[in-house]
C-alpha cells in the first residue's frame, strides 16, 4: 500500500509537469502567431522618394509626407484607404517656404536632418522619433492610428463612436506639458484628458478644461512643441489615461502634426511662429486704454461716456460698442450689421466726434444672422449661409432666435461680409469685435463649402471658424486699408490666428475674486504659443450684485501690465472708472496713466512680440530652465525683461508671497531692495500693486497723455535702475508713427538702443540707434534717471560736457537725496552718446 501510494503520487507529479509542459508550449505558440498577427497588421516601409524639400514615404498603412520647414518638420499621413482628410493647413502660414535637409538611408531607417532637428524613420515597424542636439526628444509610439486602431487605444466609448484617426506619443517620466490653449488647469497640463473643440464656459472661476480658444499643441519642459494640425473636434490626452503616452484623438481633418524644437524656451517660440506666422503689429492706439461694456444703448450714451473720461483727466484710446449699435433690444436683431437709426441717428458725426477727442470706434459684429433680421433674405439669395444636408440654409433655435450661421469658408459668403465691414471702415470704424467665434451654437449636420468646392461637416473645421473670420477680416483690410494696422478683437481661434492680427480675450469671466484668479494662468498659456495679446475683461463679466470696489481696483490694477486695458462687463454694475466713487478713480487715474507713460517700453514689447514671438506676458520659468517648479507658477509673471508682477487675486489678502528669480529686485512703489532667488512678502495697499523692477533694467517713458493720438518722444525719459551688482546690461526702444502696416518691412523704423557698464566705482551709459522713419523727431530732450546710487556723484561727463550734480530741482543734473535718484536732462540728437557719472 505504501509502495502503491509513492507510485500514485510520482504518476500525478509527472503528469503535472507534463500538462505544464504542454501549457508552455501552447503558450508559446499562442504568443508566437500572435506576434505574427500584430505584426502583418503594423505599418511598414515600402519605398520612399524626394521631391521638393519632401521626404514621401509609400507604406503598407498609408502614404507619409515629411515636409521640411527650417526650424520645424510636418508629418502628413494620408492613409491608403484614402479616409482621412485632405483639408488644408489652418496652422501653416500662407508664405511659409520649405526648406533643404540632409536625408540618409540604410536598411533599417532613414533620417532626415534639418540643422539641430533631426527625424528618424524606423523602417520596419514604421514609426518615427525626434533628436535634437542627438538627444531624444520624442517618438511615435503607436504612430498614427487608424479608425480601427484606436478602439484598442481609447477607453472613452462615447468619444470612440465618432473617431476617425490619432497620434500616440512617448512620453518621458519627468516632463512636463504646458499649451492646449484657454483651460483653467494649472500650468502643467500632463495627466488630463482635454477636449479640443471651442466652446464657451460662461461666468468661470477657478477651474475649466473647455474654454472658447483650444489649440491642439503642447509645449514640453523637453523644449519642444507637438502641434497637431487639425481643425476637427477631438481629445487630447496627456497621460491621462496612460501615464507616459500623449495621444491626439480627432473625428476627422488631417491627419498631420509638425514638431518644433529650440535651445530655449524663447527660440522655440519664435521657431513655432516662423511657421505658424507671426503677430502683426497692432496701432499704438490698441495699447491704450478702452471703454466698453454690454453696451451703449444710443449715441448719446457713447459721446457722453468718452466725454467723461476727458473731463475726469483719465486718458482713453478707444470705445467698444456691443450689440445694440444694430438693434434696440438683445433678441431679434443680430445679422442687421447696419446701424440702428432710432439709437444712433448720425453715426458718422459721431465717429468724427470720438476722433477729434482722440478716441476710436470698435464695432460689435456677430456671424449669425437670424431670420427675423433685415438681411436674412438677402443672406439667403446670396449664398451666404451654411448648409443642411437638403441644400438650404441650415436653421437652429439659439438664445438670440432661429438662425443661420454664415459660412466664413464660402467664397460668395465671405464678399457679402466684406462688403458690410468695408462700408462700416469708410465710415470710421477703426477696429472689429468678432463675438460668438467658436462659432457658440455649431450643429454636426452643418455644412460647409470651402473655395475648391470640397463640402465638409461642421465638426471638421469647427476650430478653425473663428480662425478663418480673422483671415477674412484681416485680407480685406490689406485690400482697402492697406497702410493701417488690424484690431481684430475675437475670442476663439486655431493655431497661426495670430498672424491675422487676432486679439483674443479669456471669454466671459465672472466678475468675482475666483474669476481674477486664473487670468494670468490663461494669458501665460496662450501667450506660449503665439497668441501674445490674450487679456481678460477687466472686472470681470458675469454676474456680480454689486460693486466690489477691491476686486475692481485689483483687477484694473493688473491690466495695466497686461496686452489690452480692455473693462468690460454687462452693465448692471457700471465697467468704466469713470462712473465709479472719486477714491476709485482716483487710484485708478494713476495706473492709466502710468500705462500711457510705459508706451515707449510696453511698445517696445510689442515690437519684440512682432519679430520673434516672444510673450509680452512672460512664465517665470524663462528665468531659470533648468528648475521645472518654476513651472508651475501662475501667481506671478515678467511684463516684459523689466518688470516682476504679482497680481492680488484674494479679497482677504493681506500679503503677497513673491517667488523671484536671480539678480537684484527693487520694488516699483517704495524701491526697497531685494536680493533674488528668494520667497519675499510684500504687503501693498490698497493704492500700490506688488511690482519689482529688475535692477539693470531700462525703462523708457513719456510724460502723461489723454490719448494716443497726443504721442510723442520728443521728450523722452529713460529710467535706469542700476546697482552694483549688475556690471553691465543693455535695452531698447522701438519707435515707428505708429500705425503704417508694412513699417518694419519697409524700414520705416527706428530703433533706440542703452546699454550701461558699472566697473568699480563708476557708471557710464550709452545711447546709440539705428534706423529712420519719416515723422522721426529732428532731436529729443531726454531726462537720464538713474536709480539707487549708492551716494551722491560730484559730476556727469559726455564727449564735451560737463555738468555738476546740484540739489536744485531745476539743474540738468539734479540729485534727488530722499530717494538716491540722478536726473541728468540733455538734448539727443541721434549721435552716439556716453554719460559718465563720477
Amino acid at each position: 500500500m505504501t509502495l502503491y501510494k509513492g507510485n500514485a503520487l510520482l504518476y500525478f507529479a509527472i503528469r503535472k509537469f507534463a500538462l505544464l509542459i504542454k501549457n508552455i508550449f501552447l503558450i508559446s505558440a499562442f504568443v508566437g502567431a500572435f506576434s505574427a498577427w500584430a505584426t502583418s497588421q503594423s505599418n511598414h516601409y515600402l519605398s520612399h522618394k524626394v521631391t521638393d524639400q519632401q521626404v514621401i514615404i509609400a507604406t503598407k498603412q498609408a502614404q507619409v509626407t515629411l515636409t521640411s520647414y527650417g526650424h520645424g518638420i510636418e508629418v502628413h499621413y494620408q492613409d491608403n484607404d484614402k479616409k482621412t482628410s485632405t483639408l488644408p493647413s489652418f496652422a501653416i502660414k500662407e508664405q511659409a517656404k520649405r526648406q533643404a535637409f540632409t536625408l540618409s538611408s540604410d536598411k533599417d531607417s532613414l533620417t532626415l536632418k534639418q540643422g539641430n532637428l533631426s527625424a528618424i524613420v524606423t523602417k520596419q515597424p514604421f514609426s518615427i522619433r525626434y533628436l535634437h542636439n542627438n538627444q531624444l526628444l520624442v517618438a511615435e509610439e503607436a504612430g498614427f492610428l487608424s479608425e480601427k486602431a484606436l478602439a484598442s487605444h481609447t477607453q472613452d466609448k462615447q468619444a470612440l463612436a465618432s473617431l476617425s484617426h490619432g497620434f500616440r506619443f512617448k512620453l518621458k517620466q519627468s516632463e512636463k506639458l504646458l499649451g492646449t490653449g484657454e483651460r483653467v488647469l494649472g500650468m502643467d497640463r500632463r495627466g488630463h484628458r482635454l477636449p479640443l473643440y471651442n466652446k464657451a464656459h460662461y461666468g468661470y472661476t477657478t477651474e475649466s478644461s473647455q474654454m472658447n480658444f483650444s489649440i491642439p499643441a503642447v509645449m514640453s519642459s523637453n523644449k519642444y512643441i507637438l502641434l497637431f494640425d487639425n481643425s476637427a473636434k477631438g481629445w487630447l490626452d496627456l497621460g491621462k489615461t496612460e501615464q507616459d503616452i500623449l495621444q491626439f484623438e480627432a473625428v476627422g481633418g488631417r491627419a498631420s502634426y509638425i514638431i518644433f524644437a529650440g535651445e530655449n524656451y524663447p527660440e522655440l517660440i519664435n521657431n513655432y511662429v516662423n511657421l505658424t506666422g507671426k503677430q502683426p503689429m497692432p496701432p499704438r492706439w490698441a495699447l491704450g486704454s478702452f471703454a466698453s461694456r454690454f453696451g451703449y444703448r444710443n449715441q448719446q450714451e457713447v459721446l457722453s461716456t468718452a466725454s467723461k473720461f476727458l473731463d475726469l483727466d483719465i486718458p482713453l484710446d478707444a470705445i467698444i460698442l456691443d450689440l445694440y449699435w444694430f438693434g434696440a433690444d438683445i433678441k431679434g436683431h443680430m445679422g442687421n450689421l447696419a446701424w440702428d437709426n432710432n439709437t444712433f441717428a448720425e453715426p458718422e458725426k459721431m465717429i468724427t466726434k470720438l476722433n477729434e477727442q482722440g478716441v476710436k470706434t470698435v464695432l460689435i459684429t456677430e456671424p449669425f444672422i437670424l431670420n427675423s433680421s433685415k438681411r436674412w433674405q438677402e443672406a439667403v439669395e446670396q449664398n451666404v449661409l451654411a448648409k443642411a444636408a437638403n441644400g438650404e440654409p441650415k436653421r437652429f433655435d439659439f438664445y438670440f432666435g432661429n438662425t443661420g450661421l454664415i459660412d466664413i469658408f464660402n467664397r460668395d459668403a465671405t464678399s457679402w461680409f466684406n462688403k458690410i465691414y468695408t462700408t462700416l471702415a469708410e465710415q470710421g470704424v477703426a477696429g472689429w469685435w468678432g463675438d460668438l467665434g467658436e462659432p457658440e451654437v455649431h450643429p454636426s449636420d452643418t455644412l460647409h463649402t470651402l473655395d475648391d468646392g470640397t463640402v465638409v461637416n461642421a465638426d471638421e473645421i469647427h476650430n478653425a471658424y473663428g480662425h478663418q473670420w480673422a483671415k477674412m477680416l484681416y485680407e480685406n483690410q490689406s485690400a482697402h486699408q492697406a497702410n493701417s494696422r488690424p484690431f481684430i478683437l475675437m475670442r476663439s481661434g486655431f493655431a497661426g490666428s495670430q498672424r491675422y492680427g487676432m486679439i483674443p480675450w479669456t471669454g466671459d469671466v465672472s466678475r468675482s475674486w475666483g474669476g481674477l484668479k486664473p487670468q494670468v494662468e490663461l494669458s501665460l498659456q496662450m501667450s506660449l504659443l503665439g497668441m501674445g495679446y490674450t487679456h481678460s475683461d477687466l472686472g470681470g463679466f458675469a454676474g456680480g450684485e454689486e460693486f466690489d470696489q477691491a476686486l475692481y481696483i485689483r483687477w484694473l490694477q493688473y491690466g495695466v501690465f497686461q496686452p489690452i486695458f480692455r473693462p468690460h462687463a454687462q452693465d448692471n454694475i457700471a465697467s468704466e472708472v469713470v462712473y465709479h466713487d472719486k477714491k476709485t478713480q482716483d487710484i485708478l487715474r494713476e495706473f492709466i496713466k502710468l500705462r500711457y507713460q510705459l508706451l515707449p517700453y510696453n511698445y517696445t514689447l510689442a515690437y519684440e512680440n512682432s519679430t520673434t514671438g516672444m510673450p509680452l506676458m512672460r512664465p517665470l520659468f524663462f528665468e531659470d530652465e533648468t528648475n521645472l517648479s518654476l513651472i508651475n507658477n501662475s501667481h506671478s509673471y515678467l511684463w516684459g525683461d523689466a518688470f516682476l508682477v504679482t497680481p492680488v487675486v484674494d479679497e482677504k489678502q493681506k500679503s503677497v508671497s513673491v517667488n523671484l528669480p536671480h539678480g537684484v529686485w527693487f520694488d516699483y512703489f517704495t524701491g526697497k531692495r531685494y536680493q533674488g532667488e528668494q520667497s519675499i512678502q510684500l504687503t501693498p495697499t490698497l493704492a500700490t500693486l506688488p511690482v519689482l523692477v529688475r535692477a539693470g533694467a531700462f525703462v523708457p517713458m513719456i510724460d502723461s497723455i489723454q490719448s494716443t493720438k497726443d504721442y510723442s518722444s520728443e521728450k523722452l525719459t529713460l529710467h535706469y535702475y542700476a546697482d552694483s551688482s549688475v556690471k553691465q546690461s543693455a535695452g531698447k526702444m522701438f519707435e515707428d508713427d505708429g500705425k503704417s502696416r508694412d513699417s518694419i518691412a519697409n524700414n520705416q523704423y527706428e530703433l533706440l538702443q542703452f546699454a550701461a557698464k558699472h566697473i568699480d566705482d563708476e557708471l557710464s551709459i550709452a545711447l546709440s540707434q539705428q534706423g529712420d522713419y519719416a515723422s522721426r523727431p529732428n532731436a529729443r530732450e531726454v531726462t537720464l534717471v538713474i536709480h539707487h546710487l549708492a551716494s551722491k556723484p560730484e559730476k556727469v561727463v559726455s564727449q564735451h560736457i560737463t555738468m555738476k550734480v546740484s540739489d536744485n530741482k531745476v539743474s540738468k543734473a539734479y540729485w534727488n537725496n530722499k530717494n538716491n535718484t540722478l536726473s541728468v536732462t540733455f538734448t539727443w540728437q541721434h549721435q552716439p552718446m556716453t554719460w559718465k557719472i563720477k
